[in-house]
């Protein structure tokens, strides 16, 4: 579902996150969980990588497995709140 086929996202659910290692920066995107609900708090690409579609590769990826588990999603981040209003495919999360 990525736009990036060649990006490598990892799940860390332990920690909340999804990242990416890119030119050996991270790229991540942070959420804590409540029952039924994602909560996305923090989407961080580094400077040198913005504007690549990174974040929007992660916020695709948290939001596969939101609705894999079939969670609600929070996005108290700005940037996947931005998404999400231009994305009508999610809105079923909000």
């Amino acid at each position: 579902m990525s736009s990036h086929p060649e990006l490598q996202i990892q799940h860390h659910p332990d920690q909340g996150r999804f990242e990416a290692i890119v030119e050996g920066l991270r790229c991540e995107l942070d959420y804590r969980l409540s029952p039924g609900v994602m909560h996305i708090t923090h989407t961080g690409v580094p400077q040198p990588l913005e504007g690549r579609g990174i974040a929007a590769a992660l916020a695709q990826q948290a939001l596969s497995w939101a609705r894999e588990q079939r969670l609600k999603v929070d996005p108290v981040c700005s940037y996947v709140a931005v998404y999400l209003r231009r994305h009508p495919e999610w809105h079923d999360l909000r």
